[in-house]
């Protein structure tokens, strides 16, 4: 597994996160098929206290989670993703990789494949919202006071996220 950091601006309407970096994991699973890697990464964000809660693909507007850190596994297929809002940074992304996002951090799918494929999770007590405007102050200082996961929601606890996100 490669790991990347990246540290995202505030870009326009979309806050990103000025503390916290995107994580991104290249080849955090072997791809082994959908099933077979969809369930490896549901069984790996459970195992870490990032229960999965849905499997699809990534929306094709710019959004962003104002009450949630955010792991994408890619299960299968690829996409091309813009993280970081409108103009922001292009990502391309296949089977076996997975982003973890900050809240704040804007994402959307530019294009994928059509058997592209996405399990996604947060950590155990964060509920996910939708926010496509400029973050209230109350937003902002909501963010803000979001916790710290405890684990990394692929690798455990002295995973990327215990280095990169303390």
């Amino acid at each position: 597994m490669k790991v990347a950091t990246y540290q995202l601006a505030e870009h326009g309407w979309v806050p990103n996160n000025p503390r916290l970096p995107v994580i991104c994991y290249r080849r955090a699973f072997a791809p082994t098929g959908c099933e077979e890697t969809a369930s490896a990464f549901e069984d790996a964000f459970a195992r870490h206290g990032w229960p999965a809660q849905w499997r699809d693909g990534i929306f094709d507007y710019h959004h962003y989670h104002s009450t949630a850190h955010e792991i994408l596994g890619i299960a299968f297929g690829s996409a091309l993703l813009m993280i970081g809002g409108p103009g922001g940074r292009e990502m391309q992304v296949e089977a076996g990789d997975a982003l973890l996002l900050p809240t704040g951090t804007g994402h959307c799918a530019l294009s994928s494949s059509e058997d592209f494929l996405v399990v996604g999770g947060y950590p155990a007590g964060q509920q996910w919202d939708i926010c496509r405007n400029a973050p209230t102050d109350e937003q902002r200082k909501q963010m803000a006071a979001l916790p710290f996961p405890a684990s990394d929601p692929v690798a455990g606890l002295n995973g990327p996220s215990s280095n990169h996100w303390r």
